[in-house]
């Protein structure tokens, strides 16, 4: 447990370290999504580094994808990591309401809808269109919760 927490607290100053000190609204409910991303990943990684592992029943929720990042090789544990190392700084980010922890996760949301529209069109898999109308519903969200933030208004001339 101890490495976890040395863990965690080297990224909190890194994140902090890296990204300028602007302050916006904190984002518990969408920190906390952002976590359980970084937790999959982490999961995902931990299966496919140690195949035939008491976890790897797991893989029967999703068998598809364990053909898939077999297939991928070595370029799955680079991408799952990389994902998760996303979620994680926007979880962190979105927690401590910083500008760049928003950004991040509009960035990470827009991404996703794009890759849920290649799947639907190129690999016809239909079920991947329910992250579409989540997808922006999120992105609407934080988007209006930051505008709202900052007053939204528009100034003129004379009055």
């Amino acid at each position: 447990m101890d490495c976890a927490k040395v863990y965690l607290s080297v990224m909190l100053r890194v994140a902090d370290t890296l990204a300028p000190a602007q302050k916006s609204k904190r984002h518990p409910w969408f920190s906390a999504f952002f976590a359980f991303g970084a937790t999959m990943c982490a999961l995902t990684v931990v299966l496919i580094l140690f195949p035939g592992s008491a976890f790897d029943s797991l893989w029967r929720l999703n068998p598809e994808a364990r053909v898939a990042f077999q297939s991928s090789g070595n370029w799955s544990l680079l991408l799952m990591l990389t994902v998760g190392t996303a979620c994680l700084f926007a979880a962190i980010g979105l927690w401590r309401g910083k500008s760049w922890g928003s950004q991040l996760a509009l960035t990470i949301l827009s991404i996703n809808i794009i890759g849920d529209l290649i799947n639907a069109l190129f690999r016809h898999d239909y079920r991947a269109l329910i992250g579409l109308p989540v997808g922006a519903a999120m992105i609407f969200l934080l988007v209006r919760s930051g505008d709202s933030s900052k007053g939204f208004r528009t100034h003129t001339k004379g009055g």
